[in-house]
Parts: C-alpha cells; structure tokens; sequence
C-alpha cells in the first residue's frame, strides 16, 4: 500500500522510527557538582550516533573538562560502533527492548583500538555514500549510477537521512534506478484493485519472481547461555561475541516463493550445513566481502494480514547440532520466517540499499579435554 507521501506504509513507519535514549555523561568527564542530569532524546532508528552530537553536547558543555571533543558512544561498557545504524546497535544489544535505552557519553578518551576513527559528520556521510556504492555494485555489477550523482543531488540524499525527508529521498533515490524484486506478498494481499488467478500467478499457481542480488549485513550474536526470556539473555561484553557478515543474497527467479528462512539459510551456510557460492558465481570482491569481518577485523484488510507476518514471534529454529536461532529482528520487528523475502527487502531495507538482520543463535560451548 501507497503512502500519500511517496513510498510504503511500511517505509514510513521505519522513516519517523525512533528510539528514546537517556543519554549520561561518564562520570569521569564531570567536572561540576551537582552533576549534569541525563539528556533525553529520541534517535531516529536509520540514523548514526554521531549524528546526535549537537543535540547532545549542548546538555554536557558547561561540565566538561578542557580538552578536544571527540563524540562516542557506549552501553553496559561496551563501546558503540557508529556506523552501525542507531536502530540495528538497539536490536542487536537490546534482546529485551529497554526503552528508554540508557547511553553514557563520552567526549574524551576515544577508544581508538576498538572503534574507527569518526572525526565530524562528514566520516557518518561518506561512510553512508561507500556502503551505498556497495550496494550498488552489489545489484547491478557495477557502481557507476552512485559514482556519477551530481554533487547536489548527493548532498539532497544525505540531507534526507539527516532530516527524515522520505519524499526527497526516494525523488533522489529513483534516479539510480535500482532494481526492484517483485512483491509477491502484496500481490497475494492486494484485494482492493481484484485481477484473475493468471495474473498475477505462473500456469503451476505459484507467484511471479524476479532474479536479484540483494545486499545484506548480517549481524550474528552467539552466546553460550540459554535462556528464555528475552530479558534474560546475556550482555555482550565485546564486540568479539558478535560477527559483522556482508554476504549478499541470489534470488532465482524460479517460480517460488523464497522465503526468509530460504535467506537465512543461504546466509548461515555455517550453520545450516549449507556451501557458499563457488567462486564462478560470485566475483572475487564479493567473496572477499563474505569473509570479513567488520572494519576493524533489513477476510483480513491487507494491514492487518501483514501485521499478523511481521508480529508474531518466530519460534526457536534448530539448524544444525549446538546451535539455535533464539531470535532474529529486523527494524525491531521479529518476522516470521515464512514471509516472502522480497517483501522484506523493498519495505525493511535501509536507505543505503543494505538489508541489515540481527540474529541471536545459541551454540555449544566446546568441550575441553
């Protein structure tokens, strides 16, 4: 379904997306007493930490101490990494959603051996402008559409992440002229313009598909503990408990329905007992891109039918011995791994073009002899 304004319903919800963060300041950067309260601030879900800087510092200026400012995150201790987009670090460190989320800022002693250097917003803009390029070269083989935007129109886009301008987004975004899957969810929904069974269904009943490499990073938290409720889960102390995969996703174009699990599956060969690619079938920049880590190493009305897919929580999936998905959460939502993977990709994708997945599996602690 259309939005008024451009784009999907769901695009919209995941565009005004916020996130409400109690930010404190460390208390080793306060300098007056009493100490400053915390800042109160709502993040959009696709923007950057960083990004916040001057909403947050005018809260903290008066009781730093002297020195250069240098923004940074972190929670339970963890440092954040900020080209991670805001709502993927909630997802992937929030098993149980804690709202407000509880941050403490820094603006000193940047953990240079832990996180990229992030001097200003222009390190978050071209971060975004490379991962788009990725994206790109992902989809059509080749980036040329991104390398020759004009200088205007590169700085319309990001000013449309900045300000959550949907509408001038996808006005920019269309002239890259990105291929799009072919929905097969909303054609089976859509019951408000009526088409005979052939239209929309090949000669077998089964949906249209189209071919299509999608792009994806995956973010994969293991953890040796089981648990039950989310809240229980534990804390991830490091970064080393979670892997930062780049791994795109074929699609074929073969008459069926392919699922999330069907992605999954291809994305978690390592668990599934499933083979990656052959290297003729990806190039070698993608094969390197799969292995590597992250920088430093996504009679009902057809709402309410969709809602039903997106909501409902998936239940723990065994996929191979000692390891189980416990949850898997895309733009705060846990989906059913039956919904079309197609619809996924065009409404829960990020503005950069990448499907981002958190994935929480359980393994088997080793047994040592």
């Amino acid at each position: 379904m259309e939005s008024k304004g451009g784009g999907t319903e769901a695009h919209k919800y995941i565009w005004e997306g916020a996130i409400p963060l109690q930010i404190h300041l460390h208390e080793s950067e306060i300098t007056t007493l009493p100490a400053p309260p915390p800042a109160m601030i709502l993040a959009p879900r696709i923007g950057y930490l960083p990004l916040l800087a001057q909403k947050v510092k005018p809260f903290f200026s008066n009781s730093l101490p002297p020195g250069v400012d240098t923004i940074w995150f972190e929670y339970n201790g963890l440092p954040l990494k900020w080209y991670i987009p805001t709502g993927v670090l909630f997802d992937l460190l929030c098993a149980e959603p804690e709202r407000p989320w509880n941050l403490t800022v820094h603006f000193r002693g940047y953990p240079g051996n832990i996180l990229t250097p992030c001097d200003s917003e222009d390190s978050v803009k071209w971060s975004f402008i490379n991962s788009f390029k990725e994206a790109a070269y992902i989809i059509n083989g080749n980036c040329k559409n991104v390398m020759n935007m004009s200088q205007s129109d590169q700085l319309e886009l990001w000013r449309s992440i900045m300000d959550g301008d949907l509408d001038s987004y996808l006005r920019i975004s269309s002239k890259l002229k990105f291929g799009i899957l072919v929905d097969d969810f909303s054609i089976q929904l859509n019951i408000s313009s009526p088409k005979s069974p052939e239209s929309t269904q090949n000669a077998d009943g089964t949906a249209p598909a189209k071919t299509g490499r999608i792009p994806v990073r995956l973010y994969v938290r293991t953890m040796n503990e089981d648990f039950d409720e989310l809240e229980d889960a534990p804390v991830v102390e490091s970064w080393d408990r979670i892997s930062y995969i780049n791994r795109p996703v074929q699609i074929h174009g073969d008459g069926k329905c392919f699922t999330l699990y069907d992605a999954v599956t291809k994305l978690l060969p390592e668990f599934f007992g499933e083979k990656l690619p052959p290297t003729d079938d990806v190039s070698k920049e993608e094969v390197e891109v799969e292995q590597r880590s992250s920088p430093e190493e996504t009679n009902k009305s057809k709402t309410e039918r969709s809602g039903e897919m997106l909501n409902e929580g998936i239940v723990s999936c065994s996929i191979s011995d000692g390891a189980e998905i416990k949850l898997l959460r895309i733009q705060g939502i846990e989906p059913k791994m039956e919904i079309p993977f197609a619809w996924v990709v065009n409404n829960l994708m990020n503005p950069e073009y990448f499907l981002h997945i958190c994935v929480y599996v359980k393994i088997q602690e080793p047994i040592s002899i």
